[in-house]
């Protein structure tokens, strides 16, 4: 089997490709065959040593990938509902940049004979959709008729927030960066697009939503953050379940002067001013949420019964050759992607 390996924090260059022998599964695990990994902004901080979960649950070297599809290899002797053959999907904390993957049964996930979707748009669903899930429906009391503002809104996670949130009856307004991502918004279900690049972003903001809004979620960080605090409406609540804006390098590599001046500029709350404005911020990442199997299975059986019906559409995905890995991150860090990037992996 071959795998991506980053040795040590840097630039591009440090995406190896490297041959390992191929593992084989314990009683409860599932060996895969991965035809598609999926690829992430949180990948980008990985490989910069800048992501936290990875320094603590696995240090260096380390292969980037929260999820992938595939085919199941070997089962272990515990596996009684899977065997060699099946189309799968799953999520991994690290890992799916493989042609091959040993996980747990419960981290696999059987793709449906009638599916809609290929296996890259497989690959590409279980990190957005999950995170948008659990902003959705896991962190606060979702009532139809919310106002809600998703930055980012033509992103892999923007574009989920916006087909859940239209889903569940709210009124969904999508900022985007550049005119050529509007359409996306609009076809994630967006009742209005700020395109800021085009437009000021909170005084359009505050035209669709002079009473503020119910909830605003923000992976920008501390380009966005203060801003998405002041205009809420009573009682509302940002989620932040990311910092793209910190994100600052050259030629791939980070640069940690820019990086120290963002981080000072991460605007801090207080509990005390938050309690007396009626205003919250609510934070996350997922890599922290693995051991909440029932959030996970909760959440999985809900999302493939929407897709089943029709409720909701797979992402946009832009497929790269696994080898073509360090263009995917080089693009995904210029910011003019629109949907989601996939590795195409050849066992």
């Amino acid at each position: 089997m071959k795998k991506i390996v980053i040795e040590r924090p840097g630039g591009y260059r440090r995406l190896q490709i490297k041959a390992f022998s191929t593992p084989t599964p314990q009683d409860n695990e599932v060996l895969v065959e991965i035809a598609a990994a999926g690829v992430n902004f949180a990948d980008i901080f990985i490989r910069l040593g800048l992501y936290k979960s990875a320094r603590e649950f696995v240090g260096w070297p380390i292969t980037p990938g929260f999820e992938f599809s595939g085919r199941v290899a070997v089962c272990g002797r515990e596996v009684r509902d899977l065997r060699p053959g099946d189309r799968v999907f799953g999520v991994t904390r690290f890992g799916a940049y493989a042609t091959h993957l040993c996980l747990p049964r419960d981290q696999v996930f059987l793709i449906p004979e009638d599916s809609k979707f290929t296996s890259d748009q497989w690959a590409a669903f279980p990190a957005v959709f999950l995170t948008a899930y659990h902003g959705l429906f896991q962190t606060f009391a979702l009532r139809p008729g919310m106002k809600m503002l998703v930055h980012s809104a033509a992103g892999g996670v923007g574009g989920a927030l916006l087909q859940l949130g239209n889903m569940a009856g709210c009124r969904m307004a999508g900022v985007v960066g550049a005119t050529h991502k509007v359409a996306a918004a609009i076809d994630s279900g967006a009742d209005r697009v700020i395109d800021k690049s085009r437009e000021d972003l909170w005084a359009r903001a505050r035209e669709i939503a002079p009473d503020g809004f119910d909830v605003v979620f923000d992976a920008n960080g501390p380009a966005t953050l203060k801003q998405s605090y002041r205009h809420l409406a009573p009682a509302g609540k940002v989620v932040c379940y990311g910092f793209h804006s910190m994100l600052s390098t050259h030629g791939g590599v980070a640069n940690y002067l820019q990086l120290l001046w963002q981080y000072l500029r991460v605007p801090r709350f207080s509990p005390l001013t938050m309690t007396g404005e009626n205003k919250s911020l609510m934070a996350f990442n997922l890599s922290f949420l693995f051991h909440r199997k029932d959030l996970l299975q909760e959440a999985i059986q809900n999302l493939m019964k929407w897709a089943a019906e029709g409720q909701i559409k797979a992402p946009a995905v832009r497929s790269y050759p696994f080898e073509k890995v360090a263009d995917a991150h080089r693009d995904l860090e210029s910011g003019a992607t629109v949907g989601k990037l996939i590795l195409s992996v050849t066992p």
